[in-house]
């Protein structure tokens, strides 16, 4: 049986899911996919075991939450005059930091997301994932390196 109230799990792991969401999908679709991902982990809380890692556990929501929205923008195109500015950044996105993630490959962006924004072990990543350990270690490794290429820290030498 779990004790702790569900709102403290929204307030202890939900900054952590938007920047997941934020990273995977973009800061458009971000907040609907962490609405999406908590109504899904309310419904489900209930039978959760207690010694479930709760928030590798709200990653494989957002995980398939985000799977969703990418399939649903897949097969709903919607045909334009002229294509619209692109949405507005904000915070921690702003600058070309979100340029460079946005532009790895889907494997790379995710697990850089799951690693370093949710902190989740390469072993979660994986089962999330439904890749090996080394997959997802690989792919970490190449995100960042094409994150550093793209967006070098000031005064960081080569």
């Amino acid at each position: 049986m779990i004790v702790k109230p569900f709102e403290q799990i929204v307030a202890e792991h939900g900054p952590m899911v938007l920047r997941v969401c934020r990273a995977v999908l973009g800061p458009a679709d971000a907040e609907d996919a962490w609405s999406e991902t908590f109504l899904a982990a309310l419904k489900a809380y209930p039978g959760l075991p207690e010694d479930a890692n709760v928030q590798a556990w709200l990653v494989t929501i957002a995980h398939r939450k985000a799977i969703d929205v990418t399939r649903a923008q897949a097969r709903n195109p919607v045909p334009v005059e002229q294509v619209p500015d692109r949405p507005g950044r904000e915070g921690e996105w702003a600058g070309d930091l979100w340029d460079a993630l946005a532009r790895l490959p889907d494997k790379q962006r995710t697990v850089v997301a799951y690693r370093y924004l949710a902190g989740l072990p390469y072993r979660e990543i994986a089962e999330i994932t439904g890749g090996s350990v080394e997959a997802a270690r690989r792919a970490a490794a190449d995100g960042v390196k094409a994150l550093r290429a793209a967006y070098p820290l000031e005064g960081a030498h080569s």
